[in-house]
């Protein structure tokens, strides 16, 4: 689950203080994608989850452009950290393409001598209009040529098995901007799963959820117990009724 946000957008809805949102959601998370800063500031390293560190950074929001990335965390500081994973931004098609490319090869020749796996993050920038199948599979595919052991990208409507099927590495689908209902957040990810996605690094569309913990439990049973999208529909309307509503 990404807690990262803040790396860019500085603090996000509901992420404000990142080591209370994410304490009721450990249990239906597998591992939290992470800055070093809020890891050592707000993560409790006795309850926590295996760590993916986020190792790229150096813009923001309010810069001139997103994709102008770099590397942010050194090898010695990765292994400090006792991170399972590390992951970072690539821009396919940006002014800083080949910059954000050289980034990812220089953090796999590092982390291949630690055996520490290298997620790459097909990003975006402002541009959301990029997530159609036909780009997504090419960034994908350079990720997974470049190195990187798995690729976190966008689900699309059209043709999501062909970005799967085109990169010989595993993916994740991302959650982008929040969706308009929960059923539409269950919907594609359950499509993603079936058409190959091996999970989800979902973060705005269940923190930001007005049930938070509910929504994390049925993306939970549709990644690993492959239930229907009414099935978890249902398991989001239980769990909605046992648990109270988050804070707006």
């Amino acid at each position: 689950m990404p807690i990262d946000h803040g790396y860019f957008q500085g603090p996000t809805r509901n992420l404000e203080k990142p080591g209370e949102t994410i304490k009721p959601l450990l249990p239906y998370a597998d591992a939290i994608f992470v800055t070093r800063g809020v890891l050592r500031a707000a993560l409790d390293p006795l309850t926590s989850k295996p760590i993916v560190l986020r190792v790229s950074g150096c813009t923001s929001m309010v810069g001139k452009d997103l994709a102008n990335e770099e590397l942010t965390t050194s090898i010695a500081e990765i292994i400090r950290l006792n991170a399972s994973a590390v992951g970072l931004s690539v821009f396919i098609g940006s002014e800083y393409e080949k910059e954000t490319l050289k980034n990812l090869v220089t953090l796999v020749n590092a982390c291949e001598d630690y055996g520490i796996p290298v997620m790459a993050v097909t990003a975006v920038g402002r541009e959301m209009d990029k997530r159609e199948a036909r780009y997504l599979a090419l960034a994908c595919r350079i990720a997974a040529e470049l190195g990187a052991r798995v690729v976190k990208t966008y689900w699309c409507e059209e043709h999501f098995d062909k970005v799967v099927n085109g990169c010989p590495v595993p993916i994740i689908m991302a959650g982008g901007p929040k969706c308009e209902t929960e059923l539409e957040v269950l919907e594609f990810v359950h499509d993603g799963i079936e058409k190959g996605a091996v999970g989800i690094n979902l973060g705005r569309n269940v923190w930001q959820s007005a049930h938070p913990v509910a929504m994390a439990k049925a993306l939970r049973a549709i990644v690993h117990d492959h239930v229907s999208v009414k099935q978890a529909h249902e398991i989001l309307k239980q769990t909605k009724e046992n648990k109270p509503k988050a804070q707006a």
